[in-house]
């Protein structure tokens, strides 16, 4: 996925942890809201993990191809 969609949805998880806050009318409104607002982080972290995780396989596919031309495998 691309990182603006991580985002994206950290955003409106944030949003909607301040809405329901505010506007909330249920019991435990205020608890819900601190645990919808904590889901930002884990989203962001998540993009975080997924771009490493592209970046380690690019430079894997590198290492491979500059073997390769030391070796004269042709891949």
């Amino acid at each position: 996925m691309k990182p603006l969609y991580y985002f994206i949805s950290a955003t409106l998880s944030i949003l909607l942890s301040i809405y329901i806050f505010i506007f909330g009318t249920g019991v435990n409104h205020e608890l819900i809201a601190i645990f919808i607002g904590l889901w930002a982080p884990t989203i962001i972290a998540l993009g975080i993990f997924n771009t490493l995780l592209g970046i380690l396989d690019e430079m894997c596919c590198a290492h491979k191809r500059i073997e390769g031309r030391q070796t004269g495998d042709d891949r």
